[in-house]
């Protein structure tokens, strides 16, 4: 159960701009979670969810993600065998350097995108199974944004 809530905390302050406790216990009780002030905020501790400010201003909760933690290694083997990608709906498929594909879809496990369900790499191609088309716009967007920098 407590995963379950973990996974679906991601989730609203993914999609939503959640700036309070009150207000993330609120969207937990809709999605169906008896939960209590004291849960929400051990979830958050646990989760390790810090606030940034948001586009109009306020402060939003978001998943903390240091760049360091995200491991150089892995960026490093994303960028040097990322070639392309496409999407075909909900499926992003990315297009390696030939026989980097495993080591890429690995980083990508690695760095933990919560819109990924899941991957399957070939030779110099990966499937990427994505929670929804929206996601997947956004899971290549953070793609590029590592494979450019």
């Amino acid at each position: 159960m407590k995963l379950e809530r973990h996974s679906k905390i991601v989730e609203l302050i993914g999609k939503y701009e959640i700036d309070t406790q009150e207000e993330l216990a609120e969207r937990l009780k809709e999605a169906g979670f008896a939960v209590t002030q004291a849960t929400v905020s051990r979830d958050i501790r646990e989760l390790r969810l810090t606030k940034v400010a948001s586009e109009n201003g306020r402060q939003r909760y978001t998943v903390h993600h240091a760049r360091e933690e995200f491991n150089d290694k892995y960026i490093r083997i994303l960028r040097d065998g990322f070639l392309s990608m496409d999407m075909a709906q909900n499926i992003l498929v990315i297009k390696t350097v030939s026989g980097m594909a495993m080591a890429v879809a690995a980083a990508l496990d690695a760095i933990h995108f919560h819109e990924i369900v899941g991957c399957i790499a070939g030779d110099d191609t990966i499937m990427c199974a994505v929670r929804s088309i929206d996601d997947t716009i956004v899971v290549m967007e953070k793609i590029h944004k590592l494979a450019a920098e």
